[in-house]
């Protein structure tokens, strides 16, 4: 994962996210960041009547506002960063670069104190997320980054053969150098099921390069399985395969009233089954 963006829109938890993605960069020989923003252009007005835009200049204010934001982040030491300012939809030109090749990672943040904030966010979130282009990096606002030496794939043990992106799994992994546990969640307390522990086994295979530790938590709401998991082994950040159903979704869409501990601080990967 050599070629990464962050998407920025000079909010604190965009800007968090660029350190976050700076950082991360610097501890991944031969990557390099872009930093990428898009911006709409208006043609009429509420009324209907049209209003005429300078894109140049729009796109002269962006780049300028990129490359103070490039200068805010300090010495990127041997990663090259470029900026990048681009008219239209953000998930269009999302879809475009990655279609091209030009990303592997896309590492973007989030925040929201609010129901009605988190819910925006979580939606364009997920919307990303869903287009299956690449994997994401979710950075929440108080997220600061430190090596990450420790990660956790969340897994419910279904169809390993068909849904795990072990290519994916393995760039990120030899690229970071961290230690690999894998969580399973169950429901109810007792021996795993034969039809799960051949997929226990079949996950193992795959990630065997790895030497994974397993770990099975029962409890019966996902979420705070979870969160006592990273309470108790203080993983660096999370990788999640996003699913029907599945953890990603599930962080969006629980009550709010029950969000995770962890999710002011721990960086989440999503990488799309395959």
């Amino acid at each position: 994962m050599k070629k990464i963006f962050a998407a920025v829109d000079f909010s604190e938890p965009s800007k968090n996210a660029a350190q976050y993605a700076l950082a991360l960069a610097k501890d991944m020989a031969g990557a390099t960041l872009t930093l990428y923003y898009t911006y709409e252009i208006t043609t009429s007005g509420s009324d209907g009547s049209l209003l005429f835009d300078d894109d140049d200049s729009r796109k002269t204010i962006a780049l300028v506002a990129l490359n103070n934001l490039r200068a805010e982040l300090g010495d990127p030491g041997l990663v090259r960063v470029d900026t990048l300012a681009e008219p239209g939809s953000f998930s269009a030109g999302i879809v475009k670069h990655a279609e091209h090749k030009d990303m592997d990672l896309l590492v973007m943040g989030i925040t929201g104190s609010s129901r009605l904030e988190q819910m925006v966010i979580g939606s364009n979130t997920l919307t990303i997320i869903n287009k299956d282009l690449c994997p994401v990096l979710i950075v929440p606002v108080e997220a600061k980054y430190k090596k990450i030496n420790k990660v956790v794939l969340t897994t419910d043990l279904k169809d390993v053969e068909a849904t795990t992106p072990v290519d994916e799994l393995s760039s990120f992994l030899d690229d970071i150098k961290a230690q690999l546990s894998v969580a399973h969640v169950a429901a109810e307390a007792g021996e795993l099921p034969d039809s799960l522990q051949k997929e226990k086994e079949l996950l193992q295979k795959k990630l065997s390069g790895y030497n994974p530790s397993f770990y099975h938590i029962f409890d019966p709401d996902f979420i705070t399985a979870i969160d006592k998991f990273v309470k108790e082994f203080n993983p660096d950040l999370i990788i999640t395969v996003p699913r029907k159903h599945s953890f990603f979704s599930k962080l969006f869409t629980e009550s709010y009233t029950k969000r995770l501990a962890y999710n002011s601080r721990l960086p989440i990967l999503a990488i799309h089954s395959r």
